[in-house]
């Protein structure tokens, strides 16, 4: 027996390698699992394959991040990307960059948070790699899925309307209340309030939970992929202003946001208004939300609620596309002004407000 607390060094690659096998089960059509050079599983007719890595110092700090919510939000933020696309998660791998001192409990941990999340999701963990490291830990998730009409970020056409679905700014807030000494528990439990009172405890518990532990609307990706609702779409990843842009350039089109239809974060409102400060631009420019963003014809749109309504998801109409050139304009009554996107994007000095790294 392995005590928690002996440090990955001690006990070696292969013996970690083996610990970690021995937890994962064998997913539907997988053929070869965990432990061999590579996987062999079965896909359907159109597969699609996406990455995301989290890195120690840009999206995560160990000291804010449990190590069970940091395993099921490695894996959800691959989620988010094939639900984005109207797909359905099937497979994925998982690599560890790990420094040697590291105890073997954070690596336990870790993989309880990503074997939760993927049983959640009907995933099967079908292998990765590890690395010793000297520097940040690294946990890198690749992630196959299948769909059979993948929803585009090129599709979208002048005269549509913009939906989002769910509410923005929460896991913004949840970046600024991690910093404020706020923290969860491995259980994401509130364990911390920071600067915050009791009265607040249920805005701040929300928020965190947002940021730490996001929670994308995969069963209505699931849906949406069964009809032809929406032209193109992409996950609320880094920021809805930035993540519309890409879209529109894509697509060769420009938009017009409502800025009094923003689906602010009601928790999220209530923490800033407190602080002096308005949650419209964490709405607009913060990131993690991994809500998704769509355009459809307005003929579609009570079509489109009422499978989220299955879900009691909100979506919201936020705007509407114009012909190009590519562009965002913000639209204020009757004022119409050019916006500027200000959300994350790596290798930038100058990163927005609410949306700085590192992130949790």
């Amino acid at each position: 027996m392995i005590a928690a607390d002996t440090p990955i060094a001690e006990i070696g690659e292969r013996e970690l390698l083996r610990r970690i096998r021995a937890r994962i089960p064998q997913g539907a059509g997988v053929v070869v699992g965990a432990g061999d050079d590579a996987a062999a599983f079965e896909t359907g007719p159109l597969t699609l394959l996406t990455t995301d890595c989290l890195v120690e110092g840009v999206h995560f700090r160990r000291a804010w991040s449990p190590p069970r919510l940091l395993g099921r939000k490695a894996l959800t933020v691959n989620l988010s990307d094939i639900a984005a696309m109207a797909g359905v998660p099937r497979h994925a791998t998982v690599s560890l960059c790990l420094p040697g001192d590291l105890p073997v409990s954070f690596v336990d941990e870790l993989y309880d948070g990503l074997l939760e999340r993927a049983a959640e999701a009907g995933v099967a963990l079908v292998g990765g790699n590890l690395s010793a490291i000297s520097g940040p830990i690294v946990v890198d998730v690749a992630l196959v899925g299948q769909a059979d009409r993948p929803l585009r970020r090129s599709g979208a056409r002048a005269g549509e309307i913009l939906v989002v679905t769910g509410t923005l700014g929460a896991a913004a807030a949840g970046l600024g209340l991690l910093s404020q000494g706020a923290r969860l528990s491995a259980e994401g439990q509130l364990e911390a309030t920071g600067i915050w009172t009791a009265a607040s405890a249920a805005a701040v518990l929300h928020c965190l939970r947002a940021q730490l532990d996001p929670a994308p609307p995969l069963a209505f990706a699931r849906a949406l992929a069964e009809h032809d609702l929406a032209s193109a779409g992409l996950d609320v990843s880094d920021g809805l202003s930035g993540d519309l842009l890409e879209l529109c350039r894509e697509s060769d089109v420009s938009a017009r946001l409502d800025a009094a239809a923003l689906p602010v974060d009601p928790y999220a409102a209530s923490l800033e208004r407190a602080q002096g400060r308005d949650a419209f631009r964490l709405a607009l420019h913060g990131a993690e939300d991994y809500q998704q963003l769509l355009a459809i014809a307005s003929d579609r749109l009570e079509a489109l609620r009422d499978i989220a309504g299955v879900w009691d998801l909100p979506v919201t109409v936020i705007g509407q596309l114009a012909p190009g050139p590519p562009a965002l304009w913000l639209e204020r009554g009757e004022e119409l002004t050019p916006l500027v996107p200000d959300s994350y994007e790596h290798f930038r000095s100058d990163r927005g407000h609410g949306t700085s790294a590192p992130r949790a």
